[in-house]
């Protein structure tokens, strides 16, 4: 994949008499418009996600390519992800993310290609 940014974005919705937020990568696969949601890696990560996006509405997702071999030979390789945001001094804040589902997943890898 070449170097183009990805935009993850925050919408937030309401549910009783509280707000949430949820993520999505927005794209289109094949002419059909898809959305992916992607989720922090444990429930503390949703407070550490408003933080990565101190008010805004969008922030970037970094992809971290690995491959590995497991000991009877088999060949794993992937993608960790993980939502970013500068300051303007340069600092980074970031918070690791995954596919929401195994839809997710499977349209998140479309998109990538």
């Amino acid at each position: 994949m070449e170097d183009k940014k990805i935009k993850v974005e925050r919408e937030i919705f309401e549910k009783g008499e509280k707000s949430y937020s949820s993520y999505y990568i927005k794209g289109e696969v094949r002419g059909k418009q898809v959305k992916v949601q992607v989720i922090p890696p444990d429930f503390g990560g949703y407070k550490v996600l408003d933080i990565v996006y101190n008010g805004d509405n969008e922030a970037e997702l970094q992809l971290t390519p690995y491959k590995f071999t497991t000991d009877d030979g088999q060949v794993l390789e992937g993608n960790t992800f993980k939502i970013v945001s500068f300051d303007e001094d340069g600092t980074i804040y970031e918070c690791p993310v995954k596919p929401a589902r195994s839809s997710d997943k499977s349209l998140l890898k479309m998109l990538l290609r």
